[in-house]
């Protein structure tokens, strides 16, 4: 197993944008992208929760995201081709400030265009939590934190305090 350390927020790996991949050969995009399934997988272990997480995180800023929803899949090179009119405002969440939610607008659906390990290109229409998870990792790439898109600065809270305000039903109070 090979778990990388996350970068966490004032680490300025974080603000860097990420380059494309350019050569599919050899091992070390393998290598990078069983790294990242592996540490994805060992904060789900400790976390209970993670579904996604892009190179940068772990201090290699290339355009490499893993995810692990539906179903596991590698994104190489992501860009968002559209984006619905349509928004959603939630709260999110992110590895590298763990102690913390942020809530943010994201379009319910985008689409994305990526390629897979081997280079091939794919096409990939997201709607609801998938859209918004891959609006979160592909902003890495580019440098963007949630805390950037946060909707204002009271919308910045812990994690903790966010919890003990929610009522059972899931209403925030």
């Amino acid at each position: 197993m090979a778990r990388k350390d996350i970068l966490r927020l004032g680490n300025p790996g974080l603000r860097v944008l990420s380059t494309r991949v350019r050569s599919f050969r050899g091992g070390t995009l393998g290598r990078l992208v069983r790294d990242l399934d592996d540490t994805l997988r060992a904060w789900q272990r400790q976390h209970g929760r993670g579904r996604a997480i892009a190179a940068v995180q772990i201090g290699v800023p290339l355009r490499v995201i893993v995810t692990r929803t539906d179903a596991p899949r590698v994104l190489i090179n992501p860009e968002i081709t559209r984006r619905s009119r349509t928004r959603m405002m939630l709260w999110d969440d992110c590895f590298s400030f763990p102690t913390l939610l942020v809530k943010v607008r994201r379009h319910l659906e985008v689409d994305v265009r990526y390629q897979d390990l081997s280079g091939h290109t794919h096409r990939l229409h997201a709607r609801g939590a998938l859209a918004e998870l891959l609006q979160h990792e592909i902003d890495h790439l580019d440098g963007i934190l949630a805390i950037d898109r946060a909707i204002d600065a009271h919308h910045i809270v812990y994690r903790d305090e966010h919890e003990r305000r929610r009522e059972p039903d899931g209403v925030v109070m």
